[in-house]
């Protein structure tokens, strides 16, 4: 048995929702080590729709164990509304199939308000953030003043903390000409909220640890994807934190040898939301028709996702930042009828043919993709599960792909639903 890691290999929205819950009936513990309430996966599950932003996607599946790792950042107040939406489609929660790292670091209102006004006052220079607070928190958290799960557990010294917190951001507050936060306002806000996350505290390093050592199947689940990374991601319109492989281990407090296996999630074709670059992006009609028939729109944002072609230069270099074991190709079945596919095998940069993205915004913004052009398919695939079921150019499609990103396809996704999967490796068996 093996513990598995799952990351995006785009810019996230890869149907990593799927897959994990696919995956989730075969693990035991079902880790989140980095993001927020900004990232968001939808399950479909016996015709029941879950949305979930915070909690690991196993807390919808009785019997395993979801672990909110100390490289997440929780809002409380977001956490608890997720717990309140998913006990009324019935999901039982609480420390049984619960847990929370006690030196994970809190959303406060106040960084929400930050990550709004500096959207705002950006202009045309803004990232595009969901507006959740994300990055503000994680800038507290490095600069040593953020707020974390224990100290809602230690009233006594809790006000403390606020001051220091306060002292940086008040004066902030001030230079943009808002108001200034009550420290005590604030304290009374989060003794109020603290019975939310205080009955699932723990020591999550400790009890992975223990899981492991019981020989439990551990799943770590990621957010987003690689191209989002605050290092490896198309800076500056990145999220906040690490988004590869590597982090789950510094996320969730285990060492790097716990890390196995490691799929990364891939459409068939890409998309992103948001500001940024995106080479392969289609505004045209074939763009429109892929968005429309993928559904491609945020689960936490709603915002329509910016749709192209399969950028097999991306997905390739997100194979060797995080050391891809195998990937879930997911979204097949929105390429059924055009004529021909297209797959971005190279860049051009200022007249020269290059295999990566480089690192410099200004050169990411003048990138050219560099195009093959494949036979389309007019059968359907939605809904196949084995290769028999699939057309023969869909077969070469994915094949070439494999070759193309120097990894092999270990699942292939044909459906929203989770029974609709193509196994040609599990990753939980050696």
């Amino acid at each position: 048995m093996t513990n598995v890691v799952v990351i995006g290999t785009q810019w996230g929205d890869e149907g990593k929702g799927k897959i994990v819950d696919w995956l989730s009936e075969r693990a035991d513990v079902v880790v989140r080590f980095q993001g927020g309430a900004n990232a968001g996966h939808t399950l479909v599950i016996d015709g029941v729709t879950y949305k979930l932003s915070l909690l690991p996607s196993g807390i919808v599946r009785p019997g395993k164990l979801a672990v909110i790792g100390n490289g997440v950042v929780i809002d409380p107040w977001a956490l608890a509304e997720e717990i309140r939406t998913l006990t009324e489609q019935g999901v039982t929660i609480n420390r049984d199939n619960l847990r929370i790292a006690e030196n994970a670091t809190l959303i406060l209102p106040l960084h929400r308000e930050l990550d709004g006004l500096r959207e705002q006052l950006a202009g045309k220079g803004k990232i595009g953030t969901t507006g959740r607070g994300i990055g503000p928190a994680y800038e507290d958290k490095v600069g040593r003043r953020a707020i974390r799960v224990s100290d809602l557990a230690n009233p006594d010294t809790l006000p403390m903390k606020i001051e220091r917190l306060l002292a940086h951001h008040n004066p902030l507050r001030k230079g943009l000409g808002v108001e200034e936060i009550d420290g005590r306002a604030l304290f009374d806000a989060l003794m109020d909220v603290a019975p939310v996350l205080l009955p699932f505290m723990d020591s999550v390093w400790s009890l992975l640890d223990a899981q492991k050592r019981a020989g439990k199947r551990i799943l770590f689940e990621g957010a987003q994807g690689t191209f989002l990374d605050i290092d490896h991601g198309t800076y500056p319109f990145v999220t906040s934190s690490n988004t590869v492989a590597s982090q789950a281990a510094t996320g969730s407090g285990v060492g790097p040898s716990t890390l196995e296996y490691v799929l990364g999630i891939a459409k068939a074709y890409t998309t992103r939301v948001g500001s940024g670059p995106f080479p392969t992006e289609l505004d045209d009609e074939i763009g429109r028709r892929i968005g429309e028939r993928g559904r491609e729109f945020g689960t936490v944002t709603g915002r329509a996702r910016r749709c192209g072609w399969f950028d097999a230069v991306l997905v390739r270099q997100a194979i060797k930042v995080s050391g891809v074991t195998g990937i879930a190709l997911t979204k097949l079945d929105v390429l059924d009828g055009f004529d021909e596919l297209k797959v971005c095998v190279a860049y051009e940069l200022d007249g020269e043919r290059i295999d990566r993205l480089p690192a410099g915004q200004g050169a990411q913004a003048r990138v050219k993709p560099v195009y093959e052009t494949l036979p389309g398919w007019k059968e359907s695939t939605y809904g196949a599960r084995s290769w028999n079921d699939l057309p023969a150019q869909a077969v070469k499609y994915v094949r070439h792909i494999e070759e193309l990103i120097e990894c092999p396809v270990a699942l292939l996704s044909t459906s929203p639903e989770r029974e609709d999967t193509i196994l040609m490796k599990d990753p939980f068996e050696d």
